[in-house]
């Protein structure tokens, strides 16, 4: 079987992870499996993470499993139906923030704030926001990171490589729809597991 990369150290200002008893576990499931990291992290303290396309669960189990096996700490956003008995626990000891996806009332202020009152801190994000094929993508991530004042990192899956990938950093400027239309522009090439992003789309 192919095995699969993943970078020994990461960049001075970004956030870590502990000593993770699992990480070792994690670092040869993932190698072991097939799966790399393509690209650099940016050495930077604070960001708003992108992931997409998210067209399965897997998406989730691949990215916890290289967090963990590089010893990367992102939180991330997820919908709180998750974080529930056992599963719900872990979640949260993985980084995991409960979103209520029904209102966005008060989600991008709250996160913005922390944001700006955190020193080191990337937040995760996958903005189509479900698992479904969207034509438009959720636009809570653009609003948190410029009004924290702080990058977007994209990051995509490409399941026919087995490759998760940093793409570079992204500054916001003043056009919403425009920002989102370049970035789903990136993701254009990539593959999920059960299909891609698309080239079009706005706020």
């Amino acid at each position: 079987m192919k095995r699969g990369t993943l970078p020994d150290a990461l960049p001075a200002l970004v956030p870590k992870l502990g000593n993770h008893a699992g990480r070792r576990l994690a670092r040869w499931i993932v190698t072991r499996c097939g799966w790399s990291l393509g690209g650099e992290f940016p050495d930077v303290p604070r960001l708003v993470l992108i992931a997409a396309p998210h067209s399965s669960w897997w998406d989730g189990v691949w990215g916890l499993l290289i967090k963990v096996a590089i010893g990367i700490d992102i939180s991330f956003m997820a919908k709180r139906e998750l974080f529930v008995g056992p599963l719900g626990w872990m979640l949260r000891k993985l980084g995991g923030i409960p979103i209520e996806r029904s209102s966005t009332h008060g989600v991008v202020e709250q996160m913005a704030a922390r944001l700006q009152q955190s020193s080191c801190l990337w937040v995760g994000v996958a903005p189509e926001g479900t698992r479904k094929p969207v034509k438009k993508w959720r636009s809570g991530f653009w609003h948190i990171a410029r009004a924290a004042g702080v990058p977007i990192l994209p990051v995509y899956f490409h399941y026919p490589e087995r490759r998760i990938g940093i793409g570079p950093l992204f500054h916001p400027g003043e056009d919403c729809a425009a920002d989102l239309a370049k970035l789903r522009a990136f993701y254009a090439p990539w593959q999920g597991k059960y299909r891609g992003v698309g080239a079009t789309g706005d706020a």
